[in-house]
């Protein structure tokens, strides 16, 4: 039964919690972790690991969608981003790099907001379809599956020339979506319609509720994302929902529909408050069946923050939800690291900031639990 609070007169609010409140219970036999699958599979495409990236320029380039996918990942690029906005793509990212404060000996943000002018100048560029095209055909060339983002605004839009340009999965997400995306002066996005109309899987989202997630799974949606990322929509808008919560009621949602199809399943993408290998696994243990990560791989060197963060709407032409922020380890480390080092291991951190896999399969392990749709049902404890 869910429990309402009462914040003043005539007022209620539901109790919620997130990630850092509650924790994994282990109350099982224990296994080896060697014999824990990470396999994620959804729609036509399987994956070693249950990872996709986080759509942030901070985080995909070229080099690193293609090595993110050879490891086993989902890379996920942004369509709106700087691929098909600067053909002088590294040289995009450094400015936005420099503007963030990567100069500072203690690698703070630059202040005065520079970063954010930065990123609001280069996106004022157009975009480029072909040249987007070309840096598509990189990926697509390299064999591994790739998904491409894009706005539900701009989805109509930019949809035949992505497919056109031969990706696996088509990713629409915003800060948070719906099923019917209203324009005062244009035609509504119907994403029933409009999943229905293309040729490749959907991922849709973000959603935060229960409702949500639901209506999002009725459109066709081959998986929904729960979260916005790593955004300032708390400070800015005011909204935020416990992830824990969020993704549990999103995986409720994924249970009731799959009643109400007869045994379509949709998948749950937890995309928010992910910081260490810990958080992937309350992830998972909350019913997620992957995980979309952003600052935790902007560390790597193939990624374009190389040190730094910002989510693709940091760069909004008029209200910023989001920043270009350091996101180096706990020791204060100024140093990227290998993609495979930050996945996989090994490391001598002992805080969970690398070897995600490695610590999601010993998670899974310690609990007794050896693939990832079981670790679902893991006791869990609320501090």
């Amino acid at each position: 039964m869910q429990e309402q609070v009462n914040i003043g007169m005539g007022r209620s609010a539901r109790r919620v919690v997130g990630f850092d409140q509650i924790n994994i219970v282990p109350s099982r036999r224990t296994r080896s972790s060697h014999d824990v699958d990470t396999t994620w599979r959804i729609d036509a495409y399987r994956f070693d690991i249950p990872f996709m990236a986080h759509p942030s320029d901070a985080v995909v380039t070229p080099e690193f969608a293609v090595e993110f996918g050879r490891l086993g990942g989902l890379p996920v690029i942004n369509a709106e981003g700087l691929w098909g906005r600067h053909r002088d793509l590294e040289g995009a990212l450094g400015k936005v790099r420099a503007a963030a404060g990567d100069s500072d000996p203690l690698g703070l943000p630059a202040p005065d907001n520079a970063a954010q002018r930065v990123l609001q100048e280069l996106h004022a560029a157009p975009v480029d379809h072909g040249l987007l095209a070309e840096r598509l055909a990189e990926v697509r060339d390299s064999g591994v599956t790739f998904g491409v983002r894009v706005s539900p605004q701009n989805a109509r839009d930019f949809a035949p020339a992505l497919i056109k340009a031969g990706i696996d999965l088509l990713v629409i997400q915003g800060t948070l979506v719906s099923a019917e995306h209203v324009y005062s002066n244009g035609e509504p996005l119907n994403l029933k319609e409009f999943i229905g109309s293309v040729d490749v899987p959907v991922i849709a989202g973000g959603v935060v509720d229960y409702t949500t997630a639901m209506h999002l799974m009725r459109t066709g949606a081959a998986g929904v994302i729960v979260g916005s990322g790593t955004t300032t929509n708390s400070q800015a808008l005011g909204i935020d929902v416990p992830m824990a919560s969020a993704v549990a009621d999103a995986a409720a949602a994924r249970l009731d529909y799959l009643d109400e199809t007869g045994g379509r399943y949709v998948h749950v993408i937890a995309d928010s408050h992910m910081e260490v290998a810990g958080d992937i696994a309350k992830a998972i243990a909350c019913g997620a069946d992957a995980v979309s990560l952003g600052a935790p791989l902007a560390m790597a060197d193939t990624s374009g923050g190389r040190g730094h963060f910002w989510p693709s709407v940091a760069a909004h032409p008029s209200l910023p939800r989001g920043e270009a922020e350091a996101v180096y380890g706990t020791f204060g480390s100024r140093e990227t690291l290998p993609l495979e080092k930050l996945l996989f291991g090994p490391t001598d951190n002992p805080y969970g900031e690398e070897n995600l896999v490695g610590g999601l399969r010993r998670s899974m392990a310690k609990c007794g639990y050896t693939d990832l749709k079981s670790f679902q049902k893991v006791p869990l404890a609320v501090r």
